[in-house]
């Protein structure tokens, strides 16, 4: 196959100061949970992607001194000389392919405790630091800014050495001191380096020029810049200073990274902000200067992309999270297979991970973050070891997967899925509001699985431990997935609620399978404390119900922070006019009304309440599983949420991880490559 030639623009080279990137597809940098900690899974990762199509492959943010470090964050590390194997490897995995290799470089100022070196922060003005730790950063002085241009410079010598073709100075996100100095609220100085924009952009153009003399005649310099903070006047704008800056400095990078500030904002989760979002922020920086500019939006589409190149609004197809979901998603352009592309979700199940401090994972891509640990790629998979016969029972995330799987290893496979369309809970979950993106999990599944002439796919076919038996397949697989508990069972209440025999309860199932609601005020009570109980709220509330959102948490679904969206989720249950009670469990709900009571002084208050809608835990529908474990088939396997429930990642990740494993040999008590610390010498 050979791409279609109206993409032949994408594959165009491109000068980028002193190097040529083959094509115009750019990973942008970003964390993955790996760096310093896990460095042969973080080179594998970056290499996969080298190899995939990605024309410049760079890193997360590398700390350059050890008055600016994230720990426990598992984030990149260039401080001396010491920290270059880590990242020369990466490098020569990225130059494998003909690939670039970038390093962002930066110093976090208030951004960073440094709970390791337990050194003091430094910020432009006295400040406590961004996190929750008990700790102010010092105001810098004249020598603690000649300190910092020195660190950088020094940093830069020392990327070119490791290999680096593309040398970052970051002043994005708000997460680097040069942006703090260029930040009104962060930048209260009234010497050369404070007031107007000339004089907070004083240290970014000293360390530009730096950087350019260090090691501009073999690497490029790049600059990452937050055009919008979407702070109105208090911060920069597109159309004031961020324009304005943008302008001052136009020819002095060899590239310009534009995005917004800060990364909630960059990475929002679709289900907040639609693909390109950022475009009519960024567009106008392609008008101020001649260098090559990249931008990201969450692309996956080769004709959006098309359009931006030939519109001149960018010359680089950036990429983050659309380039983990697929890393191969440049050759899938190249080779004319779009159809093939995973596509991002935009969950920001990726971002989890790096705020974990683990190594990063994806709803799409259940490869991603196990290239090295566990040996697996994302287009290639070992062969069948057998000629064998497998029966999915349940087609969600898991079964799919699954059968996606086996069936490219050549094995022969029937799916098998009661309902009428598959998906499992993602077809339910995909029509509630904003998480409409999240049905590519299944459609991308369904269109692969269709193509397959050893894949048996069959709606409508619920199965039976009868049927199963009769069906003779060497291996059963269930997939059966998981319901939502309506006694109240979870983590506030382990032994379930007092719930009066008369009282209305309701879970997000009986809100998915269109149950009206009865009238009066509606309990939403969210134990779960991911998206589920406050976009079960929205969608009540949208439908006109009274609602009031309860959970035992302080604040609403507080576990996405993790995924960078709480903040957005809360205010969207404001504007709707959700009442919010937190820090309450419930205590008892009875006919009419539900007794709240606070998680801190036990004091009890009784609400009105038409009907309770429970969102606490889910319990896997196994049934199957019981009728067969005792002289059922001779291989039964459960997979996904019919095992435990999780996350759609963690279902998808199951069921891809028992297709690679069937056959395999077993070695060892651990099932994966760890990367095991050396001890230090005395020096």
């Amino acid at each position: 196959m050979t791409r279609d030639t109206r993409y032949d623009c994408l594959f165009e080279p491109v000068q980028i100061g002193p190097v040529t990137a083959r094509n115009r597809f750019y990973q942008v940098p970003h964390c993955n949970g790996m760096g310093r900690v896990y460095p042969s899974t973080m080179a594998e990762m970056r290499r996969t992607k080298a190899e995939g199509g990605w024309a410049v492959i760079c890193t997360e943010e590398v700390e350059i001194h050890s008055s600016s470090e994230h720990a426990p964050w598992s984030g990149g590390r260039l401080w001396d000389d010491r920290d270059m194997p880590v990242l020369a490897r990466m490098c020569d995995g990225i130059h494998e392919f003909g690939s670039l290799a970038g390093v962002e470089l930066n110093h976090a100022g208030l951004m960073a405790a440094n709970r390791y070196s337990r050194d003091v922060p430094m910020a432009p003005s006295h400040c406590p630091v961004a996190l929750p730790d008990p700790v102010q950063a010092r105001a810098m002085d004249k020598s603690d800014i000649r300190d910092l241009r020195r660190w950088h410079r020094e940093a830069a010598l020392r990327a070119r050495r490791t290999g680096f073709d593309i040398v970052y100075v970051y002043a994005g996100h708000q997460l680097s001191t040069i942006s703090h100095f260029l930040s009104r609220r962060h930048n209260h100085r009234s010497d050369e380096y404070g007031g107007s924009l000339e004089n907070r952009a004083r240290l970014l153009c000293e360390v530009l020029e730096d950087t350019r003399e260090a090691v501009g005649e073999r690497c490029a310099v790049a600059l990452r810049f937050a055009v919008e903070e979407l702070l109105g006047s208090g911060g920069m704008t597109s159309e004031g200073e961020g324009r304005d800056l943008v302008e001052m400095l136009a020819e002095l990078p060899d590239l310009w990274d534009v995005n917004l500030s800060g990364w909630e904002n960059d990475s929002a989760t679709s289900r907040f902000k639609p693909q390109g979002f950022q475009d009519d922020y960024v567009a106008f920086v392609k008008t101020v200067t001649s260098k090559p500019v990249v931008g990201v939006g969450r692309y996956t589409s080769p004709d959006a992309m098309v359009s931006l190149v030939k519109g001149g609004k960018l010359d680089f197809i950036g990429a983050a999270r659309p380039s983990i979901a697929d890393p191969f998603l440049p050759a899938k352009i190249e080779e004319g297979r779009i159809d093939e592309i995973r596509e991002c979700i935009g969950c920001n199940i990726c971002v989890s991970g790096d705020n974990d401090s683990v190594p990063i994972r994806c709803t799409q891509n259940p490869t991603m973050g196990e290239e090295w640990r566990r040996g697996w790629h994302p287009e290639r998979i070992a062969p069948r070891t057998a000629n064998e016969s497998f029966l999915i029972v349940g087609a969600g995330p898991a079964g799919l997967e699954c059968a996606l799987a086996l069936g490219q290893r050549g094995y022969a496979v029937t799916l098998a899925e009661a309902g009428s369309e598959p998906g499992g809970r993602v077809a339910r979950e995909r029509r509630l509001p904003g998480l409409s993106e999240w049905g590519r999990v299944a459609d991308y599944r369904e269109y692969r699985i269709g193509q397959m002439v050893n894949v048996d796919f069959y709606l409508e076919s619920r199965m039976d431990a009868r049927s199963i038996a009769e069906f003779g397949a060497d291996h059963v697989v269930l997939a059966t997935g998981a319901r939502w508990s309506a006694d109240g069972k979870g983590r506030e209440n382990p032994a379930g609620m007092e719930i009066a025999a008369d009282a209305r309860v309701l879970t997000p199932d009986d809100i998915m399978d269109g149950t009206p609601p009865p009238g009066g005020q509606l309990i939403v009570f969210d134990d779960d404390h991911y998206y589920m109980g406050a976009v079960i709220a929205e969608k009540l509330r949208r439908c006109g119900a009274d609602v009031t959102y309860v959970t035992p948490a302080t604040e609403v679904s507080s576990w996405t922070h993790n995924t960078l969206e709480q903040h957005a989720i809360q205010k969207r249950l404001l504007d709707l006019g959700v009442r919010i009670r937190t820090a309450r469990n419930i205590a008892a709900l009875r006919t009419g009304a539900a007794d709240l009571e606070c998680i801190y002084t036990g004091q009890v208050e009784t609400l009105s309440c038409g009907a309770a809608v429970l969102v606490t835990m889910r319990r896997p529908v196994d049934d199957l599983y019981a009728d067969l474990s005792g002289d059922g088939p001779g291989s039964l396997t459960r997979i996904g949420d019919c095992l435990a429930p999780g996350t759609i990642a963690a279902a998808v990740y199951g069921g891809h991880r028992f297709a690679r494993e069937v056959g395999a040999p077993v070695d060892g008590n651990v099932p994966f490559r760890r990367e095991c610390m050396a001890l230090a010498g005395t020096m």
